[in-house]
């Protein structure tokens, strides 16, 4: 593992690497980074380099942290034109380094940025991570998965590879056999153990669901499986997007964050109770109570483009309150009792096009906050969430737009502290960039600005 903050390197893994190199022929290995919106941005290492690479570091200019989808750097950002457009130092996170079965002799690894020395801050593997170690500090762990909705059109017509809407239909699945049949060899072997592959709802739409992870993996394992997915989609004259609403009037596409509280040591569930009347432990209820309390500004990150706000209506299969109940798919919660190894909490929330690091640092940093201030839990929904009747007295609503979804984010001083203050002035100003170029697109008739945004590259 590498200590970044003294440059330490753990040579026996290095060489272990090498190791794996030599022997699977490797020639290239991509040293791939998060950025904002979830996208992969990388460098391509000759594999002769590793070594040097992995023990000093590869220069890589910081401002990836504050662009737009398709790469332009944006200004106010506090990683551009404030730094004299510099470059971090990248580290590579040596446990996620894998060989890619879709891409000829070449492997993968993880980097994150370092600058003067110190780690970034902001930068989205980080903040997991710092979520995540205060989760242990408090004395438990986290067990989740990101469950990913996509659509998939011809790479050349951009037409949708299934153009109805009969989900789950046989048939439907098998006009994209190759495609399914390759995803299914070669996830496992990055460490992605499918459970499920089915379609839904949209035309061309998929939904591919996968075993958990404890800790930073899950967001790796997100990571990863969005980047293969898209790939190896382009192998079959295709295109794979996780962009959360292709079509206004078609279903969105959402990634829920299912996820359990663990002891620290991964042994002993914690959501279960058998002893509670409703087979919930307290810190369940906190923990649900605190992703309720701060919905409002956690729907930043599950719904962080312009794009994703369209999700948000009732009726949809996706949230516009901050509600919870049992197995209610109308509730921005669900809470899902199968006895004490299978319980878990699905937070509704999240869109396809959200970045999966955001996702679990929001959510976790949200459940803290409810353990520790042992924050009360609204009484479950029932009926349905999209039903005024259904739902208690003064239940906040799920911001439709992305300007109120900025203002609560600010507005919530648990959030916005749990983040950080260089976080807020970056992520912000990346946002107003994309309300501004919605407003000029509003203007012009433009309705195909976001699609081509977001479709090709998130």
């Amino acid at each position: 593992m590498v200590n970044r903050r003294s440059g330490i390197m753990n040579l026996k893994i290095i060489e272990k690497l090498l190791s794996r190199i030599r022997d699977a022929n490797i020639k290239f290995v991509r040293f791939e980074v998060v950025d904002m919106f979830g996208i992969s941005r990388l460098k391509l290492i000759p594999a002769r380099h590793f070594k040097s690479k992995a023990e000093n570091g590869m220069n890589f200019h910081v401002s990836y942290l504050g662009s737009k989808s398709l790469g332009n750097m944006l200004t106010g950002t506090g990683c551009t034109e404030e730094l004299h457009y510099s470059d971090a130092v990248m580290f590579p996170v040596l446990d996620t380094f894998e060989v890619l079965p879709w891409w000829n002799d070449t492997a993968r690894i993880l980097i994150e940025p370092s600058y003067d020395g110190n780690e970034v801050s902001f930068a989205p593997r980080f903040l997991a991570r710092q979520q995540l170690t205060k989760l242990k500090k408090m004395g438990y762990s986290l067990l989740s998965a990101h469950e990913h909705e996509f659509y998939v059109v011809n790479k050349d017509t951009m037409k949708p590879l299934i153009n109805d809407s009969n989900i789950r239909s046989t048939i439907r699945l098998y006009e994209s056999a190759g495609f399914i049949h390759q995803l299914g060899e070669d996830l496992p072997k990055v460490g992605i153990d499918i459970e499920c592959m089915e379609t839904e709802a949209g035309p061309g739409q998929h939904e591919i669901s996968y075993k958990p992870s404890f800790g930073i993996k899950a967001a790796d394992t997100a990571f990863t499986y969005r980047g293969a997915v898209k790939e190896i989609a382009m192998q079959h004259g295709l295109m794979a997007s996780f962009m959360s609403k292709p079509y206004p009037d078609k279903n969105g596409s959402s990634c829920h964050f299912c996820h359990s509280l663990w002891d620290v040591e991964g042994n002993i569930p914690l959501i279960f109770d058998d002893d509670s009347p409703d087979k919930l432990s307290n810190v369940a209820k906190y923990w649900i109570a605190g992703v309720i309390h701060h919905a409002p500004a956690l729907s930043l990150f599950m719904g962080p483009t312009v794009n994703c706000r369209k999700r948000y209506k009732p009726f949809s299969f996706a949230p516009s309150n901050a509600t919870w109940g049992f197995d209610n798919r109308t509730c921005a919660v669900r809470v899902k009792i199968n006895s004490e190894f299978g319980s878990y909490i699905e937070n509704r929330m999240g869109s396809a096009g959200s970045n999966p690091y955001l996702v679990l640092a929001a959510t976790v940093a949200a459940g803290i906050d409810g353990i520790k201030k042992k924050l009360s839990l609204p009484a479950d929904v029932t009926g349905s969430a999209y039903l005024l009747q259904d739902v208690p007295e003064k239940t906040p609503t799920i911001p439709t737009s992305m300007q109120d979804a900025v203002e609560a984010f600010l507005q919530d001083e648990v959030i916005r502290d749990a983040f950080g203050e260089d976080f807020v002035k970056c992520f912000v100003a990346i946002k107003s960039h994309e309300m501004q170029k919605a407003r000029e697109a509003d203007e012009n008739g433009d309705s195909m600005w976001d699609w081509n945004m977001y479709f090709k590259y998130i």
